[in-house]
């Protein structure tokens, strides 16, 4: 079951809802609304690290330069 991130449109509450099933109603915790819209949630993975061999602007070998 995935975790979807809402915003509600009424009191402006973000929050997460567990949803299982394609029709279910959300209503926002805070105060009840229905007035809720999804929010654009970046993929996440833990416990897996890519290496960085360059930078992709400036081609050194170590981003710290970058800023």
């Amino acid at each position: 079951m995935p975790i979807f991130e809402y915003k509600c449109q009424t009191c402006e509450e973000e929050f997460e809802k567990l949803v299982s099933g394609t029709n279910v109603e959300i209503s926002c915790p805070k105060c009840g609304s229905r007035d809720v819209k999804k929010k654009f949630s970046v993929f996440g993975m833990s416990g897996v690290e890519k290496q960085i061999s360059s930078c992709s602007s400036c081609n050194a070998t170590s981003c710290g330069s970058c800023n």
